[in-house]
């Protein structure tokens, strides 16, 4: 997911999409650190004596993540429009 978020970010820079292209790439540097505190999270899931912990904060981090990145694909979606 943090691919994704890169290779998005990349695409808003190559269109020039001005300050709504902005809001768009920070959301999704954003997000790109919340997929990995899921990644690590679940990480230490696996790791740790407290598993179902961190479990559940990996599968908060990574749905916040999605949403996030669900707002950026309408917004990207209204300004491609």
């Amino acid at each position: 997911m943090i691919g994704v978020c890169m290779t998005v970010i990349s695409i808003v820079k190559l269109l020039h999409l001005g300050p709504a292209g902005t809001w768009i790439d920070k959301l999704l540097s954003i997000d790109s650190l919340t997929f990995f505190c899921s990644a690590a999270f679940s990480y230490f899931s696996i790791r740790n004596n407290e598993a179902e912990h961190y479990e559940k904060l990996a599968d908060k981090a990574f749905m916040i993540g999605l949403i996030g990145m669900s707002a950026c694909a309408v917004l990207l979606a209204f300004e491609l429009a």
